[in-house]
This record gives C-alpha cells, structure tokens and sequence, in this order.
C-alpha cells in the first residue's frame, strides 16, 4: 500500500451534500458516503428489531450496544464533512450564515419530526400540544455539534500554509483548547453541580379504557452531588430546569432497567422507584458538549483526509488517534467513568469515537484504496440521501409504505415478516 492509488472520481453534482464528500484534488471520497449509509442502515436495523433483539438495542443506562454507536458516527461524519466543506475560509461571514443557515434547517426538521408530531406506526395521528413539545432531538444534536465544529473550522484554523507534521495539532490549537473547555465544563457541571429533591406528574392509567384518568405527583429525593444514576444526575435536572420537565423524551430508555421493570409486589403494590416513569432527553443540553466534542475529533479526522495526499499517511495517523481515544475511554471505563451513551460521559465519547475511527479506516482501505465500490453501492447511495432516508425512518413513512403493501391480508407484509422472523 506504499503506492499512492487516486480516489475513485465521484459524479459532478452541484448540491452542497455532494461537496461534503470532495477534498481539495476534486475527487470524492466514496468511503465517507458508505460511512454514513451504513449509519443509516444500522440505525434502521435497531430501530425495527431492537423491541425483539434486546442486546442490539440501546443499553439501559450503563453500558454499550449497538445501537449505542449511532448517534456517535453520525456526528463524527458531520465533522469530517464541516472539515471539507468548509476548508476555503476566505469569506468567513459568508461561510458563518452559510453554516447557521443550515443548523437552523436541521433544528427545526428535527424538532418537527421528534417533537412528537408523529407517534408511531400503530397510531399516526397529526399534531401535537406545543406546551408538550420535545425540543431536543437527534437531529437537533447533529445541528448543535455541527454549527459548533464550523465556527471552530471557520474562525478558528489557520489560512496559512501548514507544515503537515505539526499542522495536525499547531496549526489548530484553539480548536483543541476548545475541547478541552467543553469536557472540563460538562466534567464540572456533572461531578460538581447540586441536584435539589425535584416532581413530575405521572398519568393515572385506567385498566378498563387504558386511558388517562388523571395525574398524580411523583416526589424524587437526590440532595446529592456527582451522581450518574438515572434519577439525580445534572444533565435531568439542567434540561427541567432550562428546557422544563413537559419538553422532555417521555419515555427513557431507563425504564428497561431491572427495578422499572417489575412494578408490582404480590399483592398489586407499585414498588418501582419514583423516578422510572419520569421524563428524560438523551439528547439534552449537558451531553450536546461531550457530543460536540465527537463533531470536533471529526474535525480532525477530515484535516488528515486534506492535508495528507498517500493513502499510508492518512491511515497511519487515523489508526493512531483512534487507537489512543479508544484506549482512553476503555481505561477510564476501568477506572470508573461509566460508558454511559444517555449522559455522553466522557468514556463513552472516547470509545465510540475510537471504533468510528476504525470503521472508517476500515472503509476507507475497502472502498477508496482497493476500489471495491459495488459492494457497497447501496450504502453509498443511501449515504448520499442519508437526510432524506432518515426523514422517511423517523416519521414512520418509510414502514407505513412497506405496511401499504401486503399479500391477501394486510397482516402479510414485509415489516410483519421481518418482525416475526427477528422474533
């Protein structure tokens, strides 16, 4: 692999997702497209067999699964492309609206379809009470990492030329000392910030209608400092506080943890704890800085794809820093810095952007080196239409469409199927 093997020429397209997968030669990288086509389909693939496949879906709280490493890729992709797009700073105002433009496109597509204007297969309906809207999201994160990791490329790298073996670090020094506030900041506020005793309403379920008969408040007892665990962690009480409790993910990924799971004694007593039906935004204010930090280590990643032409260099320098961040976070896993995806602790940042590192390079070897592009002409397709394939996925149209078409009775569809074959 010593040789320098010319990427495979991508199509001319004028649109600014076909420019996010050039570099400065003119030629696309292929791997990136697949990278995020497989993003995509792995998201799909938890989505719809995750209620079946438990060890694929989202861990409980501690821990990772697969579908732990979705949101990661998707914002380590982000920084790589900000990286390419963005590698022309002359006109920084212009490049600054540009990138705001199209945060703001993101925020508000992602708070249309996550603040709960749909709500699910089995009970689409239209519209949502704006005083329970959901305003964090995963495409509102994807926007926050992403206008964050332009302003860093934007105003804060150099236009000058850069030696290639001290530009990787020299030459964007305050895009570092920039993720070294973020952490230290989310590090602060998570180990050092006081959580009060805090309430939430809770629906009363009837048993006969399954309806809502009323509301009862849910008294939760913290008084603490530095605690991870679901109830009395900073990142809750921030987005109560700051975003209010009804704007909040209604239903946790926690309450599949063993204690949420048995509500019943034997004589019918609700002995879960308190806060198991409480809401809870895995995307909230707090771990969008650790999550940031992802789009930022992109960000690097896409600075070694345009300042480095041979293919051995790119890959050396992308093994090693995956290698070292992987290492970091499964050391501070060891040492007791929980992996923990709903709170984006700063292990689990490491960890995933490590193994994203190694996807890429994996893919890169396979797709831009070696040229074997039909295998993964379906990825690369899906990853050049990623928003579009994800609206479709988010808001349920994707798998209505598939429902809409059946053999003889409208229970034999594909996703029925695919669902009970899973099972």
């Amino acid at each position: 692999m010593g040789d320098y093997v010319p990427l495979s020429p991508g199509p001319e397209e004028a649109e600014a997702s076909s420019k996010e997968g050039r570099r400065a030669g003119g030629t696309r990288v292929a791997s990136l497209d697949v990278f995020r086509g497989l993003s995509i389909a792995l998201m799909i693939f938890v989505d719809y067999t995750g209620s079946v496949l438990p060890y694929v879906a989202h861990a409980p709280w501690v821990g990772v699964r697969l579908a732990d490493f979705v949101m990661p890729f998707f914002l380590f992709i982000a920084g790589i492309s900000v990286s390419i797009v963005y590698k022309n700073k002359s006109k920084k105002l212009q490049l600054t609206w540009k990138a705001m433009l199209k945060a703001v496109k993101l925020f508000i597509v992602g708070i249309f379809l996550q603040g709960g204007y749909f709500h699910g297969i089995n009970s689409l309906t239209f519209g949502v009470d704006i005083q329970k809207i959901r305003l964090f999201g995963i495409l509102q994160r994807i926007a926050i990492g992403y206008i964050v990791a332009a302003l860093c490329e934007i105003w804060f790298s150099s236009n000058r030329t850069m030696n290639v073996e001290r530009g990787m670090f020299k030459n964007y020094q305050y895009q570092w000392i920039i993720v070294v506030l973020l952490s230290g900041i989310y590090l602060g506020l998570l180990y050092g910030a006081y959580v009060p005793d805090w309430q939430y309403e809770m629906q009363e379920i009837s048993l006969n209608s399954s309806l809502p008969t009323g509301y009862t408040i849910e008294t939760v007892k913290c008084e603490v400092r530095g605690d991870l665990g679901p109830a009395c962690n900073v990142a809750g009480m921030i987005d109560r506080n700051v975003l209010g409790i009804k704007h909040l993910y209604k239903t946790p990924v926690y309450r599949h943890l063993k204690e949420c799971m048995t509500p019943k004694d034997g004589n019918g007593v609700n002995t879960y704890p308190s806060w198991c039906h409480a809401p809870f935004d895995p995307e909230g204010i707090l771990s969008s800085l650790t999550a940031t930090v992802t789009c930022i280590f992109g960000l690097h990643f896409g600075h070694i794809l345009i300042l480095l032409e041979d293919h051995k260099d790119r890959l050396t320098k992308w093994l090693l820093f995956s290698l070292t961040v992987f290492t970091l976070g499964l050391f501070l896993a060891f040492i007791g810095v929980p992996l923990n995806k709903s709170l984006y602790t700063i292990s689990y940042m490491l960890l995933t952007t490590g193994v994203a590192g190694f996807v890429l390079c994996a893919l890169y070897i396979l797709v831009d080196v070696y040229g074997y592009r039909c295998p993964t002409f379906v990825l690369e397709w899906m990853g050049r239409h990623s928003l579009c394939i994800f609206v479709l996925v988010a808001s349920n149209i994707f798998a209505i469409a598939l429902q809409g078409f059946y053999w003889r009775s409208p229970k034999n569809n594909i996703v029925h199927w695919i669902t009970s074959l899973v099972r």
